[in-house]
């Protein structure tokens, strides 16, 4: 079951992960999001738990969440 989050609107969102090649540098990076369908394929996974050293935040207008460094 992917990792979920309910945010204080009552919205409940889902992390994924991608890895992305960077334009500049052609570094491969994993990038973090969160979205509210469970999706899959195309390099797209959705993740069972946080990444070590991450933490949920809510944006507070908006009440996105995101991923930020403990």
């Amino acid at each position: 079951m992917a990792y979920a989050h309910t945010n204080k609107k009552g919205q409940t969102y889902y992390l994924h992960s991608k890895d992305v090649t960077l334009k500049s540098t052609g570094r491969i990076q994993t990038i973090y999001y969160f979205a509210k369908e469970v999706k899959s394929g195309a390099g797209v996974t959705a993740l069972d738990s946080l990444p070590s050293g991450k933490q949920v935040v809510e944006n507070e207008r908006t009440g996105l969440p995101f991923l930020k460094k403990a």
